[in-house]
């Protein structure tokens, strides 16, 4: 119930259109909360129930939320048509994705594939995040950027395909991101 507070509050915070009681028309609200549901019955061990609510929450809503997927409190999803959220993807506190943003897997091995996002994380319009790749705290991901295999660090801005660090600590820059080797390899030799 204090999550569904939080990600309501997330709406109002992040929303300049919602004055009143028009989140409880809003799509993303309503796959969020059934997410929330879904997750709570994938917890118990259920996995039919939870993905026939989750399918037919993609048809009403076009947001597509594993129910493995974890969420953190203060969550918005802006226009949500066409967000993916797979599996093993793990989004912090106070997270805002914008419309058709894949946080999706590269493969079909077992174990941790999706992408991870730590609190406060702005993910903008059309970006693509793939593989366990790590975001850290306070970071803006610019519209259609791309991130495949590597990690951005805390308090940046990335932008671009392939996406490179722009802002980082407040400071323009212009760097690549660092690659995730290690689990790359581990990821190789798992399959």
């Amino acid at each position: 119930m204090l999550t569904t507070i939080e990600d309501i509050k997330a709406i109002y915070r992040n929303d300049p259109a919602a004055r009143a009681l028009e989140f409880l028309l809003y799509p993303s609200f309503h796959a969020i909360t059934l997410h929330r549901l879904t997750r709570f019955l994938w917890k118990l061990g259920l996995p039919l129930i939870p993905r026939l609510i989750s399918q037919l929450n993609r048809f009403f809503t076009g947001i597509e939320i594993h129910p493995g997927a974890r969420i953190g409190k203060g969550f918005f999803i802006d226009h949500g048509a066409g967000v993916v959220i797979g599996e093993t993807a793990e989004i912090g506190d106070n997270c805002v994705l914008f419309h058709n943003v894949t946080l999706g897997g590269t493969g079909k091995h077992h174990g941790k594939r999706h992408p991870t996002l730590g609190n406060n994380v702005l993910v903008g319009t059309g970006a693509i995040l793939l593989g366990p790749v790590e975001v850290g705290d306070n970071v803006r991901i610019g519209a259609n950027s791309f991130i495949i295999m590597h990690d951005v660090p805390s308090d940046c801005t990335v932008v671009g395909t392939p996406a490179r660090i722009v802002r980082r600590d407040g400071f323009e820059v212009n760097e690549e991101l660092p690659r995730t080797e290690l689990r790359i390899s581990t990821l190789l030799a798992a399959d």
